[in-house]
């Protein structure tokens, strides 16, 4: 970490608000008015909307992460993890991912640290459950799938073969219902290369404890959603938990029992944890309770927003919902981490700061190749889209607002091949385990019986020997 007498920009997260918020700040500034360090467990950005199709194989894993020290250049970036912050002092302890924690002391801070899984006290899914936060998750899952279907193409055991073939998604909010769509089309695409599987023989179950999947695009879109996928032989299940899945036994509360050794879980988010140890306001659910200026309440040189802050929606409010705030999706995070950018830098500056205010533009979903939905708002009016328009659509918005030049144009030459490819159906399970090979074949061989006998033997002739002398 470099030392300066110039103020600094402390961003805690290096997602899609930190990100965007450090690129704004940076080009708002003055030259050398003052230092921006981004702190964050990873040295890149993961854009979470193409993870459904990073399983699925549609768009390589390093072409959904952007470098934190590629797209922000003038910025410090720290790889490691905000433990406490001391606001009378303004210091920071950040533990890196290796060595002894150190301060970073500050002027102005910025809460970006986003959201974790929301999880329940299931029992056996930290075990058996694969989630979908982070681009490991998603390559993880897209091996383990393929996985799945080499073990039920290799065995002739039937119990075996019915439980690999099975997959079980929990949660039917946009992160369940695309990720279930994606890895059905991999799914149904690979086993078009086994001699023993066919789609029939597999099993998939979408299970969510609402009353509909896909609420973010309303009900009309969201029953056309949960139609299309039980026309592609997908079993829906709402209004129904998953009380327990020890050793993949899925037990849900409907009186359904399924073994499955898949078990993807997508039921929510819930805001970072490492809030409560910061000693902000925090709210009801555990964000941190921000101004309409995206200023932390009582605070005037914090500010957070993004999935980690519980933001008023002006907008909503002034249409008659007075308790509404901003959902987290990347709507919101990236015209929000905009108005933070320049709120910073004019909090440095000693001028008013500005409020966030921003109407629903409407919500894409992608099911699968060539499958989605759309809702898009003007003003009072809403246009609902099915089909592939509507896939078009979601690939179009979210292709643009995927962050830089460089992986804008990657994400897109990969969908153009892919319309003349067939899709890839390699596994690479042992990325997880290299090491495990090698290992293998450079650990010291074991001493022959007979030579361990010896020598054994040898050491006890010495023990003895010196017994006696002594």
């Amino acid at each position: 970490m470099s030392t300066t007498e110039r103020p600094r920009i402390l961003i805690v997260g290096g997602g899609y608000v930190g990100l965007y918020a450090a690129r704004r700040i940076l080009k708002k500034m003055r030259y050398a008015e003052a230092t921006v360090t981004v702190v964050d467990p990873r040295s890149y950005m993961t854009y979470q909307p193409f993870l459904p199709e990073t399983a699925a194989g549609s768009i390589s894993p390093r072409n959904v992460v952007v470098p934190l020290r590629r797209a922000v250049p003038g910025a410090e970036i720290l790889t490691g993890r905000v433990t406490t912050i001391d606001q009378d002092r303004k210091v920071a302890t950040v533990a890196p991912i290796v060595g002894e924690a150190y301060e970073v002391p500050f002027d102005y801070l910025v809460i970006a640290l986003g959201a974790v899984s929301r999880t329940f006290p299931t029992p056996g899914l930290a075990e058996v459950g694969i989630g979908m936060k982070g681009v490991e998750e998603a390559i993880g899952l897209r091996n383990h799938v393929l996985e799945q279907l080499d073990k039920a193409e290799s065995t002739n055991d039937e119990e075996i073969r019915r439980k690999a073939l099975t997959f079980v998604f929990v949660g039917g909010g946009f992160a369940g219902a695309e990720t279930i769509g994606e890895v059905e089309d991999l799914a149904r695409d690979a086993a078009k290369f086994y001699k023993n599987v066919k789609r029939e023989d597999m099993r998939f179950v979408l299970v969510d404890a609402a009353d509909k999947v896909l609420p973010e695009v309303g009900p009309e879109l969201g029953t056309y959603g949960r139609k299309h996928l039980e026309s592609r032989g997908i079993e829906v299940y709402l209004k129904t938990t998953m009380p327990s899945c020890v050793d993949g036994h899925v037990v849900l509360s409907n009186g359904l029992e399924v073994d499955a050794n898949t078990v993807v879980w997508t039921a929510g988010v819930k805001p970072n944890p490492a809030l409560q140890r910061f000693g902000l306001p925090l709210g009801p659910r555990g964000h941190v309770d921000t101004q309409a200026t995206l200023q932390v309440t009582g605070t005037d040189y914090i500010w957070a927003s993004g999935d980690n802050a519980q933001v008023p929606d002006l907008a909503a409010r002034a249409a008659g919902n007075e308790n509404a705030w901003c959902p987290p999706n990347a709507q919101h995070a990236l015209r929000q981490a905009k108005v933070l950018g320049d709120n910073v830098v004019s909090g440095m500056r000693g001028f008013p700061q500005k409020e966030y205010k921003h109407a629903n533009k409407g919500a894409v979903a992608g099911l699968g190749l060539h499958k989605g939905v759309a809702m898009v708002v003007m003003g009072k009016l809403k246009i609902k889209v099915k089909g592939r328009l509507a896939w078009y659509m979601h690939r179009g918005y979210h292709g643009l607002a995927m962050p830089t030049w460089n992986r804008k144009i990657r994400v897109i030459a990969e969908w153009t091949i892919s319309m003349f490819q067939k899709r890839d159906i390699t596994s690479l399970g042992a990325l997880e385990t290299p090491r495990e090979e090698f290992y293998e074949a450079a650990k010291p061989a074991p001493a022959p019986a007979a030579k361990a006998e010896k020598a054994e033997a040898k050491v006890e002739a010495k023990v003895e020997a010196k017994a006696k002398a002594s």
